[in-house]
């Protein structure tokens, strides 16, 4: 069984604040759930799609005041995670499409709808751009959105692909040498790039925030939580930094990352 009536009954309470609108680029349409009513972020779930802690994630921007566009794009809205879940939504995205994930460059369909959602939203919204948040299997695809001038504030929260799989894609972003130079560019012009990870996550390699930092120099925030740490009960298997893993608690590593994280977007999409 795929999902029972309660789980279709609970996914839909939990975005029931959120309006939902359908965007359609190069024949790919897919539903956007929308929230707030300041500067707008574009968050992209992680897999196995747009969970409650992604919508809590999501809530917590808005309360800060910030506006939300989360665009699903893979997974049921909504729903509870689980591993039988969560397998089957990154067997499907890796084979699709759209997404092609084995692929080592930064050229897929998924992020050329992305950047088209975003200039939409950005002339939608006015000032300085919008800022995107990417996580886990769309944590790279920040980089990709800074091919475009829509997004100024970027934000790769455990950026997962290219799978580490051998010395070249531990150290691999995702783009080639040009696309990488063309972001350091625009980091260079005042575009910083903000990045997460948790230091014994084996899907996000320290390699690959030596390339970002090699790449984009002092324009590279790089944010690396200790992990594990029991004194702060993060496992050896913590990954998701901004959601599944995040803790509320004053002071602790995941509860201040969050905090630059919301303090990053702030700054830069008001223009500060």
């Amino acid at each position: 069984m795929i999902g029972t009536v309660t789980d279709r009954e609970d996914a839909a309470m939990a975005l029931q604040d959120f309006r939902v609108e359908s965007f359609t680029h190069a024949d790919i349409t897919h539903d956007v759930y929308r929230r707030g009513d300041g500067p707008c972020v574009l968050v992209a779930a992680e897999i196995p799609g747009i969970t409650p802690e992604v919508i809590r994630f999501s809530e917590d921007l808005i309360d800060a005041g910030l506006s939300v566009a989360m665009p699903s794009m893979f997974g049921t809205p909504g729903r509870e995670p689980s591993t039988f879940h969560a397998v089957s939504t990154i067997v499907r995205a890796c084979i699709s499409r759209e997404f092609h994930a084995m692929a080592t460059r930064d050229d897929q369909p998924a992020t050329e709808w992305l950047r088209a959602l975003a200039r939409s939203l950005h002339a939608e919204h006015g000032g300085p751009g919008i800022g995107f948040v990417g996580m886990c299997f769309t944590g790279g695809f920040g980089l990709a959105m800074l091919l475009d001038d829509a997004v100024v504030a970027p934000v790769l929260s455990q950026p997962s692909l290219p799978f580490a799989i051998g010395k070249a894609r531990k150290a691999s972003v995702g783009l080639d040498e040009t696309q990488l130079a063309a972001v350091a560019e625009r980091a260079a012009d005042g575009c910083a790039v903000l990045g997460l990870r948790f230091t014994g996550d084996s899907l996000v390699p320290a390699e690959r925030f030596a390339t970002l930092r090699a790449a984009l120099g002092e324009n590279f925030i790089g944010v690396e939580i200790t992990s594990p740490d029991e004194a702060n009960g993060i496992g050896k298997m913590a990954h998701s930094v901004l959601t599944e893993d995040r803790s509320d608690t004053p002071g602790h590593p995941t509860r201040e990352s969050f905090e630059q994280v919301r303090d990053f977007l702030l700054a830069r999409l008001r223009g500060e």
